[in-house]
């Protein structure tokens, strides 16, 4: 399993960046992929998730109506659309899978089996 985040980058407060999460070496179909973030200083927060097989997402509350969890199962890439971008979502965004029916029966959390390098996102003040 390999996963391989981009898209990161500064950005002012109130500005949108799209992060992309490249995988390859399983079946994209059976598997969910999430987004987690880890600030400095903090415990790393899982952000929200797709499941493949179904297309089911998690958003969670910090996040809900500005990110946009998506997948585009030709190219095997999950997508977080990020808009309205604050200073407190500053962070490491890692993408992470597992298969989908751990991500419904467990939920979205370090759990998950496979994890990317990480892609850094500053939004500024």
């Amino acid at each position: 399993v390999q996963l391989v985040e981009s898209g990161g980058g500064l950005v002012q407060a109130g500005g949108s960046l799209r992060l992309s999460c490249a995988a390859s070496g399983f079946t994209f179909d059976d598997y969910a992929i999430g987004w987690f973030r880890q600030a400095p200083g903090k415990e790393r927060e899982g952000v929200s998730c797709i499941s493949n097989s179904d297309g089911s997402t998690y958003y969670a509350d910090s996040v809900k109506g500005r990110f946009t969890i998506s997948s585009d199962h030709a190219k095997n890439t999950v997508y977080l659309q990020m808009n309205s971008l604050k200073p407190e979502d500053t962070a490491v965004y890692y993408c992470a899978a597992d298969f989908s029916f751990v991500f419904k029966e467990y939920g979205l959390g370090p759990h998950f089996g496979s994890w990317g390098q990480g892609t850094q996102v500053t939004v500024s003040s």
